[in-house]
This record gives C-alpha cells, structure tokens and sequence, in this order.
C-alpha cells in the first residue's frame, strides 16, 4: 500500500503510514518520541533571549516568574504550530509530518532588539508578530518564487542544516553549550551510552518498537544520569527546577496572550526589517527541511501546496507565538531527521506529540520535569539524527547533473557559507551590525544566499552535454 494513501481502520502499521489511525498505546509512546527529541532545544532560545531581554523603558530585566511563563506558552505554541502543519487550516498547512518548535535562526537580531532599551521586550514582540505575518504572505506566494529554488540549491540547503546542526549535538554531549564543566567524563558517558543505547535498540527491538529506539536511548540515558545524581558521583539532573516552577505558578496554568500582561507589544518599523530578512532565511530553512521530509520519507518530491502550506505555518505560527510573547517557530529540523530515519510519519502519532506538548505547557511541572532532562543524553540521541539530515541533503544532491555549474555552485556555497562562520574575526566588520548577526554565526543563511544568486546567475548547458 502506498504511504499516502487514505487509511480507515486503526492498525499499528499505519505509523508508517501517512493517513489513519494508530491505536494510542502506540501513537503515545511514538509521539512523545518527537517531543522528547526537541524539547529542552525548544526551550533554550527562550531562555537565552528573555534571560537578556529588558523592559522597554526602565531597562529592567524580566523577573523569573514572567521567563517561566513564557517557557510555557513557548510550549503551547509550538504544539499548535505543530496542529497546524499536520490539519491544515485553509491553506495554512502542509498535511506532512512535520514538528514546530522555537527557531535558534532568531538568536542574534532577538537579542539586538530585546536589549536595546528603547525597543526591549515588547519591541521584539510587536516585530516577531509583523515578521510573522510577512513570511506567512510569502509562504502563500510560493508559487510565484519557487522556480528560483532550483534542486541544487534546496539540496545545499538541507546538507548546511545538517551541517550546521552537528556542532549542536556535540554541544549536548559534551554537557551544553556555555556550562563550566563541558566535556566531563561523566557528560561524555552519558552521552555515548545513551548512543550505545538507540543503535541496539534500533537493532534488537523487533517490528514497529525498533523505531522507537530514541525514546528507549532518552529513558536509559535519563535513568543513569539520575543514578549518577541521587549518588553523589555527578550532578546529572536538577529536580530543584520542578520544585521552583510549582512554587512561582502552581500545579495548572493557562497560557496567557502578551495583549493582557504588562508587556504590550510595540510595533517598530525598523525593529521590523531587522528580523524581515532573517524569517526569509528561515523560509529557506524550513523549505530545505520540509523538502528532505518528501524526500527522506515519502521518496517523492515537494509539492507546491505543501510547500505554501508548510512556509504559511512557519510564518503565521510565529505570529502566534509572538502574541504569547514567544519567540518565532520553525519546522524542527531535529524531527526532520528523526522522521527520515525511523520513517515514521503518521500525521495522527504526531498529533499525539503535539498534544502533549499542548498537555505539558498547561501544567507546569510536566514541562519542568521534561526540561529537566540532562544535555548529553540529548546529544547520544541527536547525532546520528542530524547527520541522517545530510546524508538527505545528498541524496538530493546526487539526483543533480554533475557538470561543472553544479561544482561551482556546491564548492562556493559551502566555502562561502561556511568559511565565514569559522573565521577568527567578525568577516562583515564593514557592513551594518545585522548582516554579521545574520551570515557570521549561520552557515545556512550563508550557503542559501550564495547558491541562490549563483544557480541564477550561471549559465545553463544545454541538454546533450556530457556531465562531468
């Protein structure tokens, strides 16, 4: 049977499956798969961004009752970015098996406007918002652009996703990115048991359960960091963040829209183009990643309507978001890579995923207890999936002529891309401050643009010429 064909009864085959039902005591336990695979990287943005950010005005900082609130709604929203992407709405929608979660793309421009006294906090706010409708009006657009992304570029897009996930999940197994003891043995054992972990499962476990590898490495590698805590031997876990959460908003909490807290929004035209440019990277991010779910998991490729649909989320969603007083979603690029490689895409599983999330952003201490899960155990699980994102890049890359347009646009794109993001200095002194926030520390943003006006600009051979 085909993986998009229309599915009636409840099997558990169907989690193969694009369409019907999964019975729930397996859509649960593979939905919260995807949850677990992008939570704590839902949060950190957040946590980043606000811990920065001031009030416009008075230069104050947000208290940490208002950061914890915001981790919730953050939650809430990338459940219902999600909701969106799987049951479209009109045409906001992709009808593929696609996660949202907070976008990292943002980092650099959020913290220039959040910090910035005259803007701060609701400055950000009103321009995610703004920023949000505009990438949502080009998503609908697609079709009007979309032979502009010819398959060389979406293909260098999506190996620079990869790429330039890597060093995230080794910043996980080394403990976190920033945290003074990166690399102790004991973050480096975690993390290579919890590997050691999902390539046995994935091995050993028989039919569907074998998919269910990443869970089964999460739930060992978490088990041993708490063994490792409650010891004395390192401290893995921190249940003190539970207790605190309960303490500042109770056992239930409902997610509340920025409109009717302290903090209205303001809407800055110049705070607007500074974040303008970075959601079309992120549209290019997002067509990179949607392509490789095509690709990786229904071996076929992109339609239009799904890639309108899947870029209208991606816009709109952040929108959303920013009325809770978050900050943009994206499609997850970790769960790109966890669908192409357990090939488990039924849209009604990870609508169970997506339930949670919405689940755990109501009662706080869910959302504490899964955001207590330690770095390195994250990092054991994601490598391999952010690898098998290049390895799709490939693949795509592999279906192009290998003449020599197609080496010129692949060697500049990655030596341009990336080499500025590995430079010992700032490469775009020169230029205004947000073309270096934007190209210095995303290599994506820098592959995609270089591609782009090279695949544009270089002359096509005609057909009947030899490939190289």
């Amino acid at each position: 049977m085909n993986k998009e064909e229309k599915v009636t009864t409840v099997s558990e085959e169907n989690i193969y499956k694009l369409n019907g039902r999964v019975p729930l005591k397996k859509a649960i336990p593979f939905g919260l798969q995807h949850v677990l695979a992008m939570f704590v990287a839902n949060l950190a943005p957040v946590i980043i961004v606000c811990g920065a950010a001031v009030v416009r005005g008075s230069g104050e900082h947000l208290t940490s009752a208002e950061i914890t609130s915001i981790l919730q709604c953050a939650m809430f929203a990338a459940g219902i970015g999600t909701c969106m992407q799987l049951y479209p709405v009109w045409k906001i929608g992709s009808k593929l098996p696609i996660v949202m979660g907070v976008s990292f793309t943002f980092l650099g421009s959020l913290l220039v406007i959040s910090t910035n006294p005259a803007l701060g906090y609701e400055g950000m706010i009103g321009a995610v918002i703004l920023g949000g409708i505009f990438e949502g009006l080009v998503g609908l657009s697609a079709k009007y652009w979309k032979r502009f992304l010819t398959p060389v570029v979406s293909a260098c897009v999506v190996i620079a996703i990869g790429l330039s996930l890597l060093s995230v999940g080794m910043d996980s197994w080394g403990g976190g990115s920033g945290v003074e003891d990166f690399g102790a043995w004991y973050h480096l054992l975690v993390g290579t048991f919890t590997l050691i972990v999902c390539l046995i499962s994935h091995y050993r476990l028989k039919g569907i359960y074998k998919n269910l590898n990443i869970l089964v490495g999460l739930i060992f590698g978490y088990l041993l960091s708490v063994i490792l805590t409650v010891t004395g031997i390192a401290p893995m876990v921190d249940f003190s963040n539970i207790a605190e959460t309960i303490h500042q908003i109770g056992y239930f909490s409902i997610p509340k829209l920025v409109f009717f807290t302290e903090h209205m929004p303001v809407f800055d035209l110049g705070a607007f183009f500074t974040i303008a440019i970075v959601f079309l990277v992120s549209a290019a991010e997002t067509t990179g990643a949607t392509t490789a779910v095509c690709k990786g998991a229904l071996n076929r490729d992109i339609q239009m309507e799904e890639l309108q649909g899947s870029l209208a989320v991606d816009g709109f969603s952040s929108a959303i978001s920013g009325c809770f007083g978050c900050l943009p979603l994206t499609s997850f690029s970790q769960n790109v890579g966890l669908v192409t490689m357990t090939q488990v895409i039924n849209r009604f599983t990870i609508f169970m995923g997506a339930l949670i999330l919405i689940l755990a952003s109501l009662f706080p201490p869910l959302g504490a207890f899964f955001q207590s899960l330690p770095q390195s155990v994250l990092g054991g699980c994601t490598v391999m999936m952010f690898g098998s994102i290049m390895y799709e890049g490939i693949k795509m890359l592999k279906d192009n002529t290998f003449d020599e347009r197609t080496m010129i646009i692949v060697s500049l794109a990655f030596c341009i891309g990336v080499g500025v993001t590995q430079t010992s200095g700032n490469f775009f002194t020169c230029f205004p401050s947000v073309v270096g926030e934007i190209f210095n520390g995303n290599a994506v943003a820098g592959v995609f643009v270089v591609s782009l006006l090279l695949s544009l600009v270089l002359p096509e051979k005609k057909k009947g010429n030899e490939n190289m």
